[in-house]
């Protein structure tokens, strides 16, 4: 038996926004992409996109100094700590920026390489979709649709070992399924059914519309 609950993940995923409330009892409030107790790290622009850094320790903060080519940042009064970081992160941020804002996103990525740091760009649907990972995993799916050709879907995100994840079936018109879902599940008789379009509550389609 796999008991999965959706509320139970959506608890679990707060991670330490859920453990500064039950050990610190600090409310959350809303940071945008930034992280409450660790600068820098959050999204960046770049001169034509934007791209997400993180600098969670004295070590990777000290490396992206050197990237955007500001190695003093690393032991400036204002900067050499996390605690200051987070106190000062409003001027780091700027810094960061203005570097960042003269290159872009593709450069930003290049020079990273290597540094240790946590980094990644911000992509938009077609850079998301055209990701080389999505594609050697064979998220993107064609299947044929009875009514409106071949479409493509994204497949499910789990694979197994000794079974294959497919897509049964098409997504269904709208009102495909309702009389066989009323006859079968329900037990609708004709009347019953005429009543339920009829009153609104149900709706079945029409191929005549196909």
């Amino acid at each position: 038996l796999l008991d999965l609950s959706l509320i139970q993940t959506q608890a679990a995923v707060l991670a330490n926004i859920g453990s500064n409330f039950l050990i610190g009892g600090s409310e959350a409030k809303r940071w945008g992409t930034r992280h409450p107790s660790i600068a820098p790290y959050e999204v960046f622009n770049t001169k034509d996109g934007k791209v997400c850094i993180g600098a969670g320790n004295n070590i990777q903060f000290a490396a992206l100094c050197r990237r955007i080519g500001q190695p003093e940042l690393a032991t400036h009064a204002l900067y050499c700590t996390n605690a200051a970081r987070v106190a000062n992160r409003d001027k780091l941020v700027a810094i960061i920026n203005s570097v960042l804002a003269e290159k872009s996103t593709e450069e930003t990525l290049a020079f990273l390489e290597g540094s240790g740091l946590p980094f990644g760009p911000v992509n938009n649907i077609r850079q998301t979709f055209d990701h080389p990972q999505l594609k050697a995993r064979n998220v993107v799916r064609q299947i044929d649709h009875p009514f409106a050709g071949n479409i493509k879907l994204v497949g499910p995100a789990v694979e197994y070992s000794h079974s294959t994840v497919g897509i049964r079936l098409p997504p269904p018109m709208l009102g495909q399924h309702t009389e066989q879902v009323l006859r079968s599940v329900l037990e609708y008789s004709d009347a019953q059914i005429e009543e339920a379009v009829h009153s609104g509550g149900a709706a079945l389609y029409s191929y005549a519309k196909s």
